[in-house]
């Protein structure tokens, strides 16, 4: 089953600097998890069988196995992005049917291109998890030890990161909770919510207006917040209904 508030990758590169872009790239995506990265092919093989992958980032030249070779023993429901810095292995992934090739060094906008490829693929292809069966609300630690506080998502209008710990704006109500927006983020349905800065994601239907880089809610006047440029084009795709 396919959960497209949560797509898993993983990474297969025989250089640690190339997996660590893989990594921060994918953390830029909402719905996106990065779950490993490995250098050793053989390993990555495993693991993108053992962890269920859904996309495999896989760089061709590898000193162990080609990684044209490698791909034909990949479980037949990855999509398989190829990661290279020579364009002439392009033909060779296609007649192999990877999803997309992407060419060293990777850009942002490159990179959510060949991910929402992918994400469509594996939505026309694999049974989707039902939104209805998905809460509609978070559990988060309180002050208290042993605290648990429930909020509804449909109570939440951003959320702010601070450091080591966020605060969840419910109207006038700021909920803090020892967490970091990241991992938070990972937990919210992508349909529902956005980031729009390192520190800030924002609740869709809460938005009321967006001039320049600035978003307004509907319920909290004269409360500015920024978009970062890093967030600022994956924003606006999602706001114009291609994302």
């Amino acid at each position: 089953m396919i959960n497209p508030a949560e797509i898993k990758c993983v990474a297969i590169d025989d250089e640690q600097s190339a997996i660590k872009v893989i990594r921060h790239l994918a953390s830029q995506v909402p719905y996106l998890k990065f779950v490993g990265g490995y250098i050793s092919p053989v390993e990555g093989l495993t693991m993108a069988r053992t962890l269920e992958a859904d996309i495999v980032f896989l760089d061709i030249q590898m000193p162990e196995i080609n990684g044209l070779d490698l791909l034909k023993h990949l479980p037949a429901r990855c999509c398989v992005i190829l990661t290279t810095a020579y364009s002439q292995y392009a033909i060779d992934g296609f007649n192999l049917d990877v999803t997309d090739y992407l060419l060293k060094p990777i850009s942002l906008p490159r990179f959510l291109k060949a991910v929402e490829k992918a994400k469509d693929q594996l939505l026309r292809t694999a049974p989707v998890t039902s939104v209805e069966t998905q809460p509609a609300f978070l559990l988060v630690k309180g002050d208290a030890k042993g605290k648990f506080i429930k909020v509804d998502y449909r109570d939440i209008d951003y959320i702010e990161g601070r450091k080591n710990y966020v605060a969840i704006i419910c109207g006038t109500q700021s909920i803090i909770t020892l967490i970091t927006i990241k991992e938070l983020e990972e937990k919210l349905p992508a349909d529902r919510f956005v980031r729009i800065h390192k520190s800030c994601i924002v609740s869709i239907g809460k938005i009321d207006s967006i001039e320049g880089n600035i978003v307004r809610l509907k319920s909290r006047a004269g409360s500015d917040l920024v978009i970062g440029n890093t967030y600022r084009e994956s924003f606006f795709e999602r706001m114009n209904g291609k994302k």
